[in-house]
């Protein structure tokens, strides 16, 4: 949950008719800071806030969290100054659409100034160098170099971010495990979906397969799990993205924020666990949100080289990255959710079940396209002989032309037209093919259609696991995930 849904939050405060009052009331109890390293504030067209999630055992306002607090979150009592999470919210002054890009916690990066680590801990050595500097070698009182040393820190992060996306960050904001606890409380908890169910007992995951709503310590758990997950840091944060969907969802698509006491609870939780970058008009922040369709709400993560790489000096396990190809892939996408593609962007194969029908009297080739398709990542329905409408020509029907998985489906097969066909259920296409079909599968284009071709990395080593796809928070029912 983070800044996108307590901004949104907010905006369905102004739409439910609560006083503008309440709202500044929300900002006057939060701690502000004013990091010199951000940008200009939206000169560019635009409003970029790095969000950071603090692995930190006290609230927003440096008070540590009592024993039943700690135990509740299971967060123990080792200090700790790791960001836990990184996002990079953009939100355009048009106000249409929202894009929030994780960052995996262990990406190798360059940190300006200093050299490579993960970004995990630009936070951590610069708050670590700065306090030893001020304490050990020029003897200032730690509780008065701790405000320094933070600042320092996170300037340090957010030139970081800014080095490895190209994307000059305007405003910051930092929440703590208790902040994320409590703002999923506050609002009623989470809708979550897994694939499998879950037992960690370091995170404190213990969940059945399937849909089910989190309060918030059980949230905490879910967005923390690393181990025993396929994809590691990368399913971890895949969760991250979907419990932020399905709560901005709610946040902007309902009246969850209509109850004054959900309402107290709320701004309760945002001032103790917030902190914010001064200079943010949070009104007119309002006012841009008000035009958001839930659909329009893209999350994504930056493309990885390796998932279980090596640091350059052999001694820690990273994810490698390719600053160039990032900073290309967050341009392109960020132009591409100005234009309002958060849909298409958002698509992928495996939401589209794929029915073949043989109207031909070819042995084996409805089997043999959809081979082709399920290589592809489609997801396979029904194979067999048409048993409906006899038809003149290879065809993709979906029950609508401009379904973007009939499109995708049609394209792979050389160009099929898509027919709109009431017939055809939400979700799925069926493919009707005759004997004028030559496209992939057919055995006359020339394709190989064992798929059995190994991928590779760029760097040519093993084959990588599927990019986490882009999540929005347009669906009603949460997204299963690992």
């Amino acid at each position: 949950m983070r800044v996108i849904s307590v901004a949104a939050a907010l905006a369905v405060v102004v739409g439910t008719g609560v006083a503008w009052g309440k709202i500044r009331s929300f900002e006057s109890g939060i701690n502000h800071i004013n990091p010199v390293a951000l940008g200009g504030g939206g000169e560019d067209g635009a409003i970029d806030v790095l969000l950071v999630g603090m692995d930190s055992r006290t609230d927003a306002h440096g008070n540590p969290l009592s024993d039943e607090e700690l135990a509740t979150l299971r967060a123990g009592n080792d200090i700790s100054t790791n960001t836990d999470t990184i996002i990079l919210i953009r939100i355009p002054n048009n106000g249409t659409s929202a894009t929030a890009i994780s960052i995996p916690r262990d990406s190798y990066v360059e940190a300006p100034g200093i050299g490579k680590m993960k970004i995990n801990g630009v936070y951590g050595s610069v708050h670590l160098e700065k306090m030893q500097q001020l304490v050990e070698q020029q003897g200032e009182d730690p509780a008065v170099a701790e405000p320094e040393a933070t600042e320092a820190g996170r300037e340090e992060l957010i030139k970081t971010v800014a080095n490895l996306t190209g994307v000059t960050v305007d405003h910051y904001a930092e929440i703590g495990l208790l902040g994320f606890s409590l703002i999923t409380d506050a609002l009623g908890g989470v809708n979550v979906c897994l694939n499998e169910a879950v037992y960690e007992p370091l995170s404190g995951a213990d969940f059945p397969a399937g849909w089910q709503k989190l309060d918030g310590p059980q949230a905490l758990s879910f967005v923390r799990q690393r181990h025993d997950l396929p994809r590691g840091d990368l399913d971890r944060v895949t969760r991250q993205q979907a419990v932020m969907a399905s709560l901005a969802h709610e946040v902007i698509s309902s009246k969850t924020l209509s109850s004054p006491a959900t309402l107290n609870r709320l701004e309760s939780a945002v001032q103790r666990s917030v902190v914010l970058s001064d200079g943010w008009d949070i009104m007119d922040f309002v006012e841009q949100l008000q035009k958001l369709a839930a659909g329009n709400v893209a999350f994504a993560t930056i493309p990885i080289v390796e998932e279980a790489g090596w640091s350059d000096d052999g001694m820690q396990s990273v994810v490698r990255v390719d600053p160039s190809a990032v900073k290309d892939w967050v341009t392109s996408l960020l132009e591409d959710q100005d234009e309002g593609k958060t849909e298409e962007l958002a698509y992928s194969p495996d939401k589209t079940v794929v029915d073949v029908a043989n109207d031909s009297d070819i042995n084996g080739l409805a089997a043999a396209v959809s081979h082709v398709l399920s290589g592809k990542g489609f997801t396979p329905g029904t194979i067999g002989n048409n048993e409906g409408a006899k038809v003149t020509s290879s065809q993709v029907q979906a029950a609508k032309a401009d379904d973007l998985g009939a499109q995708a489906v049609a394209q792979e097969l050389g160009g099929l037209p898509v027919i709109e066909d009431a017939s055809v259920p939400p979700g799925a296409v069926r493919v009707v093919l005759t004997v004028d079909y030559t496209g992939p599968g057919s055995g006359l284009d020339g394709t190989d259609v064992t798929l059995s071709a190994p991928l590779v990395t760029a760097s040519g080593g093993e084959a990588l696991p599927t990019p986490p796809p882009i999540i929005t928070a347009a669906a009603k029912d949460p997204e299963c995930v690992n």
